[in-house]
């Protein structure tokens, strides 16, 4: 619903509910991921050492949404992304901590 990735943005994608959506890392994004979740380069590093919590990823993810379905809600994305699988969410995060490490 929310139309293809742009991997020259860093775009994302992660399938929720069987719709493809799109993840993008603007600054707007990021600074709102960060004031919820502390600093970005602790959150890389837990995430390396696999302690991110799932809270956290469906928080960076939230505040990486682009044009998502109005209905969904950040409640739906945790309890999809959940069901899904954290394995299945890990593409979409990979590209997301590549931008905040390298930046664009």
């Amino acid at each position: 619903m929310s139309g293809a990735a742009n991997p020259v943005r860093g775009e994302a994608t992660v399938r929720v509910a069987g719709e493809t959506l799109v993840l993008r890392p603007s600054f707007a994004a990021l600074v709102a991921a960060e004031a919820e979740i502390g600093p970005l380069f602790a959150m890389v590093e837990r995430a390396a050492e696999g302690r991110l919590a799932l809270g956290e990823m469906v928080a960076l993810f939230w505040h990486c949404r682009r044009d998502w379905p109005a209905g969904l809600t950040r409640e739906a994305l945790g309890e999809a992304v959940a069901a899904g699988g954290l394995t299945a969410a890990l593409p979409a995060l990979k590209v997301l901590i590549g931008q905040i490490v390298a930046g664009r």
